[in-house]
């Protein structure tokens, strides 16, 4: 896979068939540090999982999720992690260059 952020400008929502593509794109997001893309392709990936599912699991409102994971807003650190759990991936913690 293309570690190009240019793969960002494409429709999500087309590419997140796979599981492979869905890390990668995470990991890229999360090692660059742009937290709305971030947020973006997070609320893209609920919204392909299906948002009532993901509201089931977080038990976080389906509109609250809604306006938590679109483009510009800044989602509460335990959402972000709720949502991710509920993604399927979990977050790993390790030293710079490692």
């Amino acid at each position: 896979m293309a570690k190009n952020l240019e793969l960002l400008n494409l429709s999500l929502s087309e590419e997140l068939r796979s599981e492979d593509f869905n890390e990668e794109l995470l990991n890229i997001l999360l090692e660059k540090n742009d937290t709305n893309l971030l947020v973006k392709a997070l609320g893209e990936l609920a919204k392909a999982q299906g948002m009532t599912k993901i509201s089931r699991e977080t038990g976080i409102g389906r509109e609250s999720l809604y306006k938590a994971l679109r483009e510009g807003a800044n989602p509460r650190c335990d959402t972000v992690i709720k949502v991710i759990h509920a993604l399927g991936y979990k977050i790993v913690v390790v030293p710079k260059g490692g």
